[in-house]
């Protein structure tokens, strides 16, 4: 691939037959390196990368940062930029013209990492709203300067120096079953309360600023605005902060189970575990 960008992308998967195409095929042909690390899937996931890349690692999963550390430390990259993608995602055209004006420009000498929109599609419906869109995510970035946060959930890629925002988007469709979707928030709740009750503090972290850039700022208001609410109050707050101050309601019915499900419930149960934790400690003899 001679017009290729010098870039390389790391795809992780489990179980993804049904999506992993999409994935690979939104960066063959233009991306000259692509790697697949997978958890051990008993499905076709890694037959249908093979497809694409002879790039494909087994790695057992621990956590998403966790794997993608690892990814990033030990995998054969030959290049110094990288792309990180899950499973259900995808690169849109847009974003593609964006990353080969920027890789053929001088920009690449003054910026660390690059901002991407993250746009989700739910139920087979694009959730603009909310504020659920533009979501921004460090996604792309020299792998000397950028690191995955050690968190058990919520973990954002951070990267020492300046950062620029692209345009485009990486897609993220869910295609899972409600009841699998669920069970996974389920499993992120507890990562959450597991996570709140560390006392150790992280080696790496996404920087807190009300003023920076907008991982930051999600980070800041999560950390100085709602974790000082009150228990369940927050959740209720929330849900109408994003379902009728940022016109959630426009999103449609589709619009209508995310944000109650994703935007209340979540935080809800959340809310829920902590207190229940908190409770097994005030009964203790």
């Amino acid at each position: 691939m001679p017009d290729a960008l010098a870039l390389s992308a790391i795809i992780l998967s489990y179980n993804d037959e049904q999506l992993l195409r999409a994935a690979l095929e939104s960066v063959t042909g233009w991306i000259s390196e692509i790697f697949v690390v997978d958890s051990g899937s008993t499905d076709r996931t890694r037959e249908i990368a093979r497809e694409f890349t002879d790039n494909i690692v087994v790695h057992p999963f621990e956590n998403y940062a966790a794997q993608r550390n690892w990814a990033q430390d030990n995998l054969p990259l030959h290049h110094e930029w990288i792309l990180h993608l899950d499973a259900d995602e995808r690169v849109t055209p847009e974003l593609r013209h964006s990353l080969e004006l920027f890789f053929a420009s001088s920009q690449p000498h003054t910026v660390n990492g690059l901002l991407i929109a993250r746009r989700t599609v739910f139920m087979g419906r694009w959730i603009k709203h909310g504020g659920h869109y533009p979501v921004y995510h460090l996604r792309v970035f020299r792998r000397v300067k950028g690191r995955c946060e050690d968190r058990l959930y919520d973990q954002h890629f951070t990267v020492s120096g300046p950062t620029l925002l692209l345009q485009g988007d990486i897609i993220d469709t869910i295609t899972t079953s409600l009841d699998n979707w669920m069970l996974r928030h389920i499993r992120w709740a507890s990562l959450e309360v597991q996570e709140q009750q560390q006392e150790q503090p992280q080696t790496v972290s996404v920087s807190e600023s009300r003023s920076g850039t907008p991982i930051e700022q999600r980070r800041w208001y999560k950390n100085s605005v709602y974790n000082r609410l009150p228990l369940f109050t927050r959740a209720f707050a929330y849900f109408f902060y994003r379902y009728i101050l940022r016109f959630g309601f426009l999103d449609g019915p589709q619009g209508l189970i995310f944000h109650i499900l994703q935007g209340f419930w979540f935080r809800f149960y959340i809310d829920a575990k902590l207190w229940e934790e908190r409770s097994k400690i005030h009964r203790l003899p």
